[in-house]
């Protein structure tokens, strides 16, 4: 889940560029690594080491507060001229010749391997892809993917996109593009070979456990439409399907909850909503989809290092007055993710929903986007998030009402489950406990085959019964089972 940047916000300043030969002294050395350094330096220099040199100090003798921030910004001056002495002789006597660039991209990736494992340095190409995915709507293939050891591999897909009608599948991995090996490129390279002019074509070569031989394909770039939810009926009970979150999120699910009901002339007898493998997006939409099933309280909390707690609350509308005594039922699964999570928490919490399906994936955290100038920027973890009862969902998921597993055909076996977000290196640790687990994200294409979709079904035609259908709000009692 992402936070967007507070319109008006800008970037420290970079300072210029020094080319003069490296002096002696500290704060020589300091001068020239933050002036090579430009744009990524400036994060560090302008928010931690310039609060050093140029705030002034209060007159009198300085209190231990005082004391304490001069050390502290003491080691990072001198840590930050360490710095640029190693990046000084790496450029002379490397040899290779390296480029500054280079260098400086890999400082910064290095920097964040000391953060967890969602913070990121967004170069240009990626920083433009969020953009764009967050606007919903944009020129591609429909593939998620990861970059694990100089390995290409498909983490999900777009619905209705052209890799899925292709028949690329989770954990797919990609080893060609267009005949050029994959091997060592970056997400953002990838990114950028995924994303391209509608109508252009692109040949893939993947392989697939099971399958002797890569498999090549050639597919069309087309519109990708993001985070727009989907109304079908499935034995006449409305269905909307979720796949993701984006801007044009709430407005559309408002939408298909209004056509539902017109539909049926009256409230319908329920309503399934599918977040299964959605991986999330902007955290404003997660709060307003929540909300639109939720008349009051909360729908979720987030606290910061400054442990300041943020509470997110629902508001009575027309849209929660049409459905308000509509049964409500979340079909979840390891791929449910992020924003998802908080939609799925919030319902269970106040018991508006029923949760059917397996764990849900567990990254219980906030990204805040902070702009670099126009066309780069960071991704940083800034908060953790909590359910109305206070449930910490980071490194846990969310584990369902009602577990339904699908059965899995056999050329889908080893590829149809995920670890959790505590099975991923560098994740924050669960304030509440860890679950490391591996949950379904396999979902039938025939919808007959889809053993969760047709028990919610049933569930809602009254053809099998269990004591967590329907949730009662009235209740008052907060449901989290675990």
């Amino acid at each position: 889940m992402k936070i967007k940047p507070i319109a008006g916000q800008r970037p420290a300043p970079t300072p210029p560029r020094d080319n003069r030969s490296w002096e002696s002294g500290v704060a020589s050395l300091y001068n020239n690594a933050v002036a090579r350094l430009a744009v990524a330096m400036s994060i560090v220099a302008s928010s931690a080491v310039a609060a050093l040199a140029f705030l002034p100090l209060e007159s009198g003798a300085p209190d231990e507060r005082h004391r304490a921030g001069s050390a502290e910004g003491g080691a990072t001056y001198r840590e930050l001229a360490l710095f640029g002495e190693v990046l000084e002789q790496v450029r002379n006597w490397h040899v290779d010749a390296p480029k500054d660039p280079q260098l400086i991209r890999a400082a910064i990736d290095g920097m964040f391997t000391a953060l967890d494992a969602h913070s990121s340095y967004l170069p240009p190409e990626r920083f433009d892809e969020m953009r764009r995915q967050d606007g919903g709507s944009f020129g591609g293939l429909g593939i998620e993917a990861a970059v694990e050891d100089g390995v290409v591999e498909v983490t999900a897909l777009i619905e209705d996109s052209p890799a899925e009608r292709a028949g690329i599948r989770a954990n797919d991995r990609i080893v060609e593009v267009d005949g050029q090996p994959t091997s060592g490129k970056t997400l953002e390279q990838m990114a950028a070979l995924f994303v391209g002019e509608v109508g252009s074509v692109i040949e893939l070569a993947i392989l697939r456990e099971g399958v002797a031989s890569p498999i090549r394909l050639t597919l069309t770039r087309a519109i990708i439409t993001l985070g727009t939810p989907r109304l079908s009926y499935e034995q006449a009970v409305a269905v909307i399907r979720l796949a993701s979150f984006s801007e044009q999120t709430s407005d559309g699910m408002e939408r298909v909850i209004r056509a539902a009901v017109s539909t049926a002339g009256r409230p319908p007898a329920g309503i399934i909503l599918d977040l299964r493998n959605n991986g999330g997006g902007p955290l404003d939409q997660a709060r307003r989809v929540a909300d639109a099933f939720l008349a009051r309280g909360a729908i979720f909390y987030s606290c910061g290092r400054d442990r300041r707690i943020s509470r997110y609350a629902a508001r009575p509308d027309a849209v929660d007055a049409l459905i308000a005594a509509v049964p409500v039922i979340v079909l979840v699964n390891g791929g449910t993710a992020s924003a998802a999570e908080i939609v799925a928490g919030a319902l269970q919490d106040h018991r508006r929903a029923t949760l059917v399906g397996t764990r849900t994936f567990g990254k219980g955290v906030v990204q805040t986007v902070v702009p670099l100038g126009q066309h780069a920027g960071i991704s940083i973890t800034t908060a953790r998030v909590y359910t109305p009862s206070n449930r910490s969902i980071q490194a846990l998921g969310i584990a369902p009402d009602i577990e339904v597993m699908q059965t899995v055909p056999q050329d889908f076996a080893g590829s149809h489950t995920i670890a959790g977000e505590a099975g991923l290196a560098r994740h924050l640790p669960g304030e509440q406990g860890e679950a490391t687990f591996t949950s379904s994200i396999y979902v039938p294409s025939v919808r007959a085959d889809d053993e969760q979709l047709q028990y919610a079904v049933k569930l809602v035609l009254g053809q099998v019964h269990h004591a967590a259908y329907p949730a009662d709000p009235g209740n008052g009692q907060a449901r989290h089972p675990e």
